[in-house]
């Protein structure tokens, strides 16, 4: 039940030699979470956004700034990836971040704004490149080396994974 509640839409898993419709998939994936995101979260009270997900997990409020934190990681990996060869992508204490006061004491409003713009400006990105640079590469401190190919799918499952647990919390409370 653990693992099923951190994980509701189960671990990530790679596709190997995606299709070009796969890759359109995944980019509306990320085109579209903003909008689930914001529907996701609307109506939901102060002590709401406060609540864990799971117990001894982030809050609401907390996964909502992480994924802005994250997606704007994100967007600076895949362009130095886009103009660098293999570069080191950075990576960031995450667990430490959701205990800063940005975290504690920014509406939640602030980062679904920057989400919105960073998920654009990803769009936009994403909707230009060739097979062949889908195939780039940067090293990340967490997984190796990884081609875009792979960093776009699991941009877009991270963004689902987040979302599927405020969901599963939203349908475990009865919200």
């Amino acid at each position: 039940m653990h693992e099923a509640i951190r994980f509701p839409i189960g671990q990530f898993e790679a596709v190997q030699n995606p299709t070009e419709e796969q890759r359109k998939k995944w980019i509306q994936e990320i085109s579209e979470l903003p909008r689930l995101l914001n529907l996701t979260v609307q109506n939901l009270s102060i002590d709401q956004l406060q609540t864990q997900y799971r117990t001894g997990g982030w809050t609401i409020q907390q996964i909502v700034h992480h994924i802005a934190d994250n997606d704007m990681n994100a967007l600076i990996r895949f362009k130095k990836a886009l103009t660098e060869d293999n570069p080191i992508a950075s990576s960031y204490r995450e667990d430490l971040w959701a205990n800063l006061s940005d975290y504690q004491n920014t509406p939640i409003e602030i980062s679904l704004n920057l989400i919105e713009s960073i998920h654009i400006r990803f769009e936009i990105l994403l909707s230009s490149l060739s097979t062949d640079e889908f195939q780039r590469t940067f090293k990340s401190p967490t997984h190796g080396f990884m081609n875009l190919d792979v960093a776009i799918q699991r941009f877009a499952w991270h963004g689902k994974h987040h979302v599927a647990q405020i969901e599963s919390l939203k349908q475990r409370s009865g919200w």
